[in-house]
């Protein structure tokens, strides 16, 4: 059996549905199942099996011998929560039990870290073990994230494969219960359908355009087969990169839906709110080199090509991946 958690949130679920594509059904899904507005997420996916998050740890006492793999995706993923102890308990403690299973057990690990742990980005994108001490994020979230990946590199005892992914700005189906937290693409059509026209952030920095402030936009189809590569291939532990490794801008991003939409562009740029504008990154980019050289030669899907399957295959009707 595969054990993923976070089953029912956006990306958990949508490797959930790679995996059964691929033929695997002997999955046990673990989540929070009460929340309502996740649960066209999971309720059509073939699976063995659905465990409540609280009680995982008692589930698999005894089960060890039978799971096969563990994708760890389960996290508060909130970037404006402020609750360090909320965040300690999801996403660092609950990781490390993660871990210890793992190592126990013989399991081999995929876990979510988070681009978040790079913050403004002064130290470069670069996925380099050596380059983890350095890091400063710009929240609680990004450092608890960054808090787990220093453990793991510490630690004597390791899963005999594991690997931490840091996902760049993800977007893609199944994420319509996210809110707030949902991607740029996801709130860009929205605002595009109901207004005729989309607001960006305007720069704030004189070396960049308004709009022209960039980040690595990854699908989330690309992140699933990445992940599904790594549950075959089991070897070259360590953290990894997980983005497309080309940045885009806001624009690049914004003319790519309504493209999707087929409409015109009709863009204006607002002033960023003051209370993050000290905080607000104007560059990311994924150096993939690392994932590369452990032989995934698979290309990453283009913004334009993306936000169109997106757009025309699922957000038009909110289908489900």
């Amino acid at each position: 059996m595969i054990i993923i958690t976070g089953a029912a949130g956006f990306i958990g679920s949508c490797l959930v549905q790679k995996l059964n594509d691929e033929g695997y059904v002997d999955l046990v899904l673990v989540d929070d199942f009460t929340q309502a507005e996740k649960k066209p997420n999971w309720e059509n996916k073939k699976y063995s099996e659905l465990v409540e998050r609280d009680i995982f740890f008692k589930w698999a006492e005894g089960k060890g011998n039978r799971i096969q793999f563990i994708f760890h995706i389960g996290a508060r993923t909130d970037t404006t929560e402020f609750d360090t102890g909320l965040l300690n308990t999801l996403n660092f403690e609950y990781t490390k039990d993660i871990w210890n299973l793992c190592v126990k057990e013989g399991i081999p690990l995929v876990y979510a870290s988070s681009a978040a742990t790079y913050g403004m980005g002064e130290y470069g994108f670069n996925d380099d073990d050596k380059n983890m001490e350095k890091l400063k994020p710009l929240n609680p979230y990004g450092q608890s994230k960054l808090d787990f990946d220093l453990w793991a590199l510490g630690q004597q005892e390791k899963p005999y494969f594991w690997t931490g992914l840091k996902f760049f700005n993800v977007y893609g189906p199944n994420e319509y219960h996210k809110g707030r937290m949902a991607s740029v693409v996801f709130h860009a059509y929205n605002q595009i359908k109901a207004t005729g026209e989309l607001k960006l952030f305007r720069s704030h920095k004189p070396e960049y355009a308004d709009g022209e402030q960039k980040r690595d936009f990854v699908y989330v189809k690309d992140v699933v087969d990445v992940m599904y590569y790594l549950m075959l291939k089991r070897k070259d532990n360590g953290i990894y990169n997980l983005g497309s490794g080309k940045a885009n801008t806001f624009n690049d991003l914004a003319r790519a839906v309504f493209r999707a939409m087929d409409l015109q562009p009709v863009i204006h740029y607002i002033d960023t709110p003051i209370d993050i504008r000290d905080k607000y990154q104007y560059f990311t980019e994924a150096n993939m080199q690392k994932l590369i050289s452990s032989g995934y030669t698979q290309a990453f899907m283009g913004i334009d090509d993306g936000v169109r399957d997106y757009i025309q295959h699922y957000m038009s009707g909110k289908t489900i991946y």
